[in-house]
């Protein structure tokens, strides 16, 4: 037993030693004794996946990890800061900037905590030895409630974790292992009576505490979502262009969160508050190249000149005009629609003559109801 518990701590010094914050050993039943396997089975029956139906594929696996390798006997989770230099919420009185969620302002962490929970199970394979399988956000494993499971943190009322070292910042993996190892204990809830986070929610996307409704949040509209922003959305995504601090900034644990010193997850400082103008410039390539290793290559380009569309609409300066002028003739729909709405909130006055200019194709149905919509 002994030598058991030596390898376990082996173990989780070596993820230390290969650049994660934090590291603990959860069971592969902890969902189940928690409950969190209802509470994901009531999740997806209210609807609150939006439209990624993903989720709901592929739900018995996400409820039980002994459904996804039915060889597991003890999961490792791994935890990396991420913690801005800056507020987040200062870049949104900066209007004529686009705001883009701090985990993205940077290489993506998958690939980085990928190439280290490899080398960690290389580690694994051959000290314990044992049989392991790696995961970052690539299959249907509940990071957050195993995490809380193995004692890093909690879900807070926002659903994201929370830990009392590091706040609401951290990146989240998980290493699956078939060697019995000794697990940590779950950490407990301290949200308290706050609510902070639940408050400064721009769309309400929480419905009770501990709940998210996708299918109201930013960063689900601004990532996960493809078509056009529902209306009564638009105004409120101000000038975030990919995903939303809101809920993770205000949370009174982030006075207790240090700034990461890695350097393979250090922020660019060109993706910290970009130009709105300059960015509705971006053709494919561009786009590719500007955020290239980024989580924000995944969206695409369309949908990410969509959502720039949209903070243009809600900048209030004309001086951006000229940008607007040409998403309003670019070639993908969506974005031509999202820059009919920004064009009705910036300079309404020209909707009619460039309504008549733009002659738009009645196979744009969403450009045209746009237009229509917009009084034009």
């Amino acid at each position: 037993m002994t030598g058991r518990a030596d390898l376990r701590a082996a173990l989780l010094a070596e993820a230390r030693r290969l650049g994660f914050d934090r590291a603990a050993v959860t069971a592969p039943d902890a969902l189940e004794r928690a409950g969190r396997d209802r509470d994901l089975g009531d999740w997806l029956a209210a609807g609150h996946l939006g439209v990624m139906a993903w989720m709901a594929e592929t739900a018995a696996r996400r409820a039980d990890p002994r459904v996804l390798w039915p060889d597991v006997r003890s999961i490792v989770m791994v935890a990396q800061i991420y913690a801005p230099a800056e507020d987040p919420l200062d870049l949104l009185e900066k209007r004529g900037q686009g705001a883009i969620a701090a985990y993205a302002r940077r290489r993506d962490y998958h690939d980085v905590m990928k190439g280290r929970l490899k080398m960690l199970a290389q580690w694994a394979a051959r000290k314990l030895p044992a049989e392991v399988k790696v995961f970052v956000d690539t299959a249907p494993v509940m990071e957050k409630p195993l995490a809380q499971a193995a004692g890093i943190g909690w879900q807070g009322k926002h659903s994201n974790l929370v830990s009392r070292d590091f706040g609401s910042w951290l990146f989240l993996g998980a290493l699956f292992t078939t060697a019995e190892l000794e697990p940590d204990a779950p950490e407990q809830d301290h949200c308290g009576t706050c609510r902070r986070c639940l408050d400064i929610c721009p769309t309400g996307a929480f419905p009770a505490p501990y709940v998210l409704d996708a299918r109201r949040c930013i960063a689900y509209l601004t990532i996960e979502y493809g078509g056009t922003i529902p209306v009564e959305f638009r105004a409120a995504m101000g000038n975030r262009i990919y995903g939303c601090d809101d809920c993770l900034a205000v949370c009174p644990w982030n006075k207790w969160a240090a700034q990461s010193k890695d350097v393979k997850l250090a922020e660019r400082g060109e993706l910290a508050a970009p130009d709105l103008a300059d960015l509705a410039g971006l053709d494919d390539a561009g786009f590719r190249a500007r955020f290239a290793t980024t989580p924000v290559k995944r969206i695409g380009r369309d949908r990410f000149l969509r959502n720039v569309a949209i903070a243009i609409g809600n900048s209030g300066d004309p001086g951006l005009l000229p940008a607007l002028d040409r998403l309003l003739g670019d070639d993908s729909a969506l974005v031509r629609a999202m820059a009919v709405w920004a064009l009705a909130r910036l300079a309404p006055e020209r909707l009619a003559a460039e309504a008549a200019r733009r002659r738009p194709r009645e196979s744009d149905a969403g450009v045209l109801v746009e237009w229509v919509a917009a009084g034009a």
